[in-house]
C-alpha cells in the first residue's frame, strides 16, 4: 500500500454522500417501513407459523436494506467529524433511524407478546430454527417493556436526548488538538498521537503527553460533566419505567448472562489485582523507579522502543493468521489490498479503533489510528480479528449476524495471542522478548482488571447519579478510589488522571460494555490453552465458533469450541495463565 492507500474506499459502499444512490435508498425507507407496518400492525398473533416466518424475514430483509447507508454515514463521520456534508449526513441519518424505530417497533413487541404456546408451536418447525435464538432474546425483555405509544414517545425523545449527547461527545472529543514541546520544539498533535507517547522512553515525555492530553478533557469538564451526568440521568429514569432492579440488568439480559454470573467474573478478577501489582512493581525495578506512575505503565523496557512502520505491521499481522489458517491469513489480507482500512490519525478522526460489521452481504470496515508503537501492531491484530469474526459469521443472516457482546472481543483477542506468540517464537534476543512478554501482559491486565475498574466505575456513576448531580470532584473521587484498588501501592496515579474518565467512549457508546473485555480475554486464555493441546484439532470448533454470530447463546457458541465457561473455576484459569506469564518474565529478567 502507498500513502494514497491509508484511507479507507468508502466508495465501496456508495459513490459519494450526494450520489443518486444514496439519495434513492434512504427516500425509500420510510415507505417500505410504513407498508411493512400497515400489513402487520396488531396482526402478528394471528399469523400461522409459515406466515409469521415470512413476515419475519421480511423484516430482516429491510433491516438489511438500511444497514447499508446508516453504516456508510457512520464511517464518513468518523473519517472527519468536522466535514459538514458528513456531519449533515450524520444527523439527516440519525433522525431518519428514530423515525424508522417509531415505525417498525410495533414488531418486536408483538413477537415479545406472542403466546407461549404459539411460540413454542413456531419453534417446532424447522423453517424457522435459524429466528429462534433471535426472539428468545426479544421475548427476555417482556417483562421490561411499555405499550407501543409510550416506546414510539421515547424512542422520539432520544433523538435530543441521549443521542444528542452522544453526538456531542464524539464531535467535541474528535476536534481536540494539542500543543506540546518534544525535542526542543513546540509541535501540534491527535490525541492519539499523544497517547503513543505512552511508550517514549523519556519518563518526562510520557508524564507530559498524558497530562496534557488529560489536561485538555479537563478544560472543557462543564461539558464531559454535562454529558455524563445527562447520560446517567436518563438511564435512570428508563430504569424505572421499566422496573429493572440495577443499572446493568437490562446489559446483562441482552448478554444472555445472569447478573450473579457477572459479579463473580468481577469478584475472581478483583481477588487477583495482587498479581497486576506483582508485575507493576516488577517493571518499576526493570526501569530503575521505586515506584511507577500510571503514565509509566507501558514504557519501554528497552533502551529504544522498536518502531515499526505500517507496511511491516500489516505484513506481521497477516503472516500471524495465515500461518494459523491459510483463509483466515487471506480474510485480513483483504481489508488492506481492498482498502477497507483507515489507518493514520488526524484531527476530526474518531480516536482509538473498531471494526464495523455492516450486514452478511457487505464486507466489513476498519478504522485504526496507527502511530508505529508495538501496542498499535497488536490494535491491527486486534481489529483484524474482529474483521474476520464478521466475515466468517456472514454465513448467518442479519438477525443473527452480529456476536453477543460477551463473545464479541473473541477473535479480536485471539488474533492478538497469534501474533505474540509468532513474535516469541521466532524472537531469541533475551531484550526483545522481555518487550513482547511486557507488552502481552500489559494487554492481559488492560483487557480484564482495567475493564472491571471501568465497570466497577461505571456502576458507582449510575448509582450515585439517582440521588443528585454529580459534580467532577465527585465523579474524579469515584474513578480514583476504582483504581487505586487496582493498582494499590504499586503504582501512583499524576494528578491530571482525575479525568481520566472523560475520554473513554464506552461509557457513552455502550453502557457496561466494558467486563466483556474480561470475559472475552478469560475465554480466550482457556481457548489458547486448548488450542496449544489439541492442535489441528483445535480448529474446526473454532471456525464453527466463529461462524456462529449471534446464533446461539455464549455458553452454547463457546461449546462449540469444547469450552465450558460454567465451570466454576474456568475464570480462575485465565488468571493462572497470567501468573505463568509474570513468572516466565521473571526468568528472563534474572537470567
Amino acid at each position: 500500500m502507498t500513502s494514497l492507500d491509508l484511507t479507507w474506499n468508502t466508495a465501496l459502499l456508495y459513490p459519494a454522500p450526494d450520489s443518486p444512490e444514496l439519495k434513492s435508498d434512504m427516500e425509500s425507507f420510510e415507505k417500505l417501513a410504513a407498508d411493512f407496518r400497515s400489513r402487520y400492525f396488531e396482526k402478528v398473533a394471528m399469523l400461522d407459523d409459515v406466515g409469521l416466518l415470512a413476515a419475519i424475514q421480511e423484516y430482516e430483509a429491510l433491516q438489511t436494506r438500511m444497514s447499508k447507508p446508516f453504516c456508510y454515514a457512520h464511517l464518513l463521520f468518523a473519517s472527519d467529524s468536522g466535514n459538514e456534508t458528513y456531519r449533515a449526513l450524520s444527523q439527516r441519518c440519525s433522525e431518519l433511524g428514530s423515525r424508522l424505530s417509531q415505525e417498525l417497533l410495533f414488531f418486536d413487541l408483538e413477537l415479545m407478546d406472542l403466546e407461549d404456546r404459539r411460540f413454542e408451536s413456531f419453534s417446532s418447525m424447522p423453517e424457522a430454527a435459524g429466528y429462534i435464538h433471535f426472539m428468545e432474546g426479544i421475548r427476555k425483555f417482556r417483562p421490561h417493556t411499555l405499550k407501543e405509544n409510550e416506546e414510539r414517545l421515547l424512542t422520539r425523545k432520544d433523538l435530543t436526548g441521549i443521542r444528542a449527547f452522544t453526538k456531542l461527545f464524539d464531535e467535541l472529543s474528535a476536534s481536540f488538538s494539542y500543543k506540546m514541546e518534544l525535542d526542543g520544539e513546540e509541535r501540534e498533535f491527535t490525541g492519539e498521537e499523544l497517547l503513543s507517547l505512552l511508550h517514549h522512553t523519556s519518563a518526562d515525555v510520557r508524564f507530559r503527553a498524558f497530562s496534557v492530553f488529560l489536561e485538555r478533557h479537563g478544560e472543557h469538564g462543564i461539558v464531559y460533566n454535562a454529558v455524563f451526568n445527562n447520560m446517567a440521568l436518563d438511564h435512570g429514569q428508563d430504569m424505572e419505567l421499566r422496573n429493572y432492579q440495577s443499572p446493568i440488568q437490562p446489559t446483562n439480559i441482552g448478554n444472555e448472562i445472569p447478573d450473579e454470573a457477572v459479579e463473580h467474573l468481577m469478584s475472581v478478577t478483583e481477588a487477583n489485582y495482587g498479581l497486576a501489582q506483582e508485575y507493576f512493581r516488577l517493571k518499576a525495578g526493570m526501569l530503575g523507579m521505586d515506584r511507577l506512575r500510571n503514565c509509566d505503565i507501558y514504557a519501554p523496557v528497552a533502551e529504544a522502543e522498536k518502531k515499526y512502520s505500517f507496511d511491516e505491521a500489516r505484513t506481521m499481522v497477516i503472516d500471524s493468521y495465515r500461518c494459523y489458517d491459510p483463509e483466515f491469513g487471506d480474510i485480513v489480507e483483504a481489508f488492506f489490498t481492498e482498502r477497507r482500512v483507515d489507518v493514520l490519525p488526524r484531527t476530526g478522526k474518531s480516536g482509538g479503533a473498531f471494526a464495523m460489521g455492516i450486514s452478511p452481504q457487505i464486507p466489513p470496515f476498519l478504522l485504526l489510528n496507527y502511530t508505529g508503537t508495538l501496542r498499535d501492531l497488536a490494535t491491527i491484530a486486534h481489529e483484524a480479528g474482529h474483521g474476520l469474526h464478521f466475515v466468517l459469521s456472514q454465513k448467518q443472516t442479519l438477525l443473527n449476524y452480529h456476536a453477543p457482546l460477551p463473545l464479541a472481543e473473541t477473535a479480536s483477542v485471539f488474533g492478538e495471542m497469534l501474533l505474540t506468540l509468532r513474535m516469541l517464537d521466532s524472537e531469541s534476543d533475551p531484550e526483545v522478548r522481555k518487550s513482547l512478554l511486557c507488552a502481552k501482559i500489559e494487554d492481559i491486565i488492560a483487557t480484564t482488571f482495567r475493564q472491571t475498574v471501568l465497570t466497577r466505575f461505571e456502576l458507582r456513576l449510575h448509582n450515585e447519579r439517582k440521588t443528585g448531580l454529580l459534580s467532577n470532584d465527585r465523579i474524579a473521587e469515584i474513578w480514583l478510589d476504582e483504581n487505586g484498588k487496582l493498582f494499590g501501592d504499586s503504582v501512583e496515579m499524576i494528578p491530571a488522571y482525575r479525568w481520566g474518565w472523560s475520554y473513554i467512549s464506552h461509557f457513552i457508546h455502550s453502557r457496561f460494555y466494558c467486563y466483556s473485555y474480561t470475559f472475552a480475554e478469560l475465554l480466550v486464555l482457556a481457548l489458547f490453552q486448548k488450542y496449544r493441546e489439541d492442535g489441528d484439532g483445535f480448529k474446526p470448533g473454532y471456525h464453527a465458533l466463529l461462524q456462529s454470530g449471534g446464533a446461539l447463546s455464549p455458553a452454547d457458541t463457546a461449546r462449540l469450541a469444547g469450552i465450558d465457561i460454567t465451570a466454576g473455576d474456568f475464570w480462575q484459569k485465565g488468571y493462572d495463565f497470567l501468573k505463568g506469564l509474570i513468572d516466565e518474565l521473571k526468568a528472563v529478567v534474572q537470567a
